[in-house]
């Protein structure tokens, strides 16, 4: 139930609270935003695990006698490692873009670390005179979200066949 109550808020606006209680910086911004995903890992990894549990080899291996730690250690967590991988990249790419506002609305990373978010801030005032210094951090941005979609898309495809399938 602690998992339904950390998503009854919003992440970004609890990491900023948290950001605000604590002061800015990038480490209470990464303890923010990390704190938020906890509970989707939790989710994901609960949802497989209840998929494969009343699968055959688990049944075969409760009637060879292991215990269920073994059980989840030797058959469960191999089975659910590509979800957890997969989603790893999609909240990655999620804490890029939280790190980013946090960082814009001066919450996150404080100068002189570099922050896309951060620089964005900065060259808001100079978009007439000199928009690359948007432009740049932005694109820098959506590259990297977009790489990470893509790389997690593709170790879906190579580690679970099925998910070829269904496209």
């Amino acid at each position: 139930r602690l998992n339904d109550l950390v998503f009854a808020f919003p992440a970004l606006l609890s990491a900023i609270m948290i950001t605000a209680i604590f002061g800015p910086g990038a480490v209470n911004a990464i303890i923010a935003i990390g704190i938020f995903n906890i509970p989707v890992f939790a989710r994901v990894a609960r949802a497989g695990a209840l998929a494969i549990w009343p699968r055959e080899f688990i049944l075969a291996a409760r009637a060879a006698g292991k215990s269920s730690t073994q059980i989840t250690i030797e058959h469960v967590l191999p089975n659910i490692a590509t979800l957890l991988l997969v989603q790893g990249t999609i909240q990655f790419a999620l804490g890029i873009l939280a790190e980013a506002g946090l960082s814009y609305l001066g919450l996150g990373a404080q100068p002189p670390m570099p922050s896309w978010g951060r620089m964005l801030f900065d060259a808001q005032t100079r978009m007439v005179v000199a928009p690359w210094m948007a432009i740049f951090p932005g694109m820098a941005i959506v590259v990297a979200v977009l790489g990470l979609n893509l790389l997690g898309d593709g170790i879906a495809d190579v580690l679970d066949p099925k998910s070829r399938r269904q496209r």
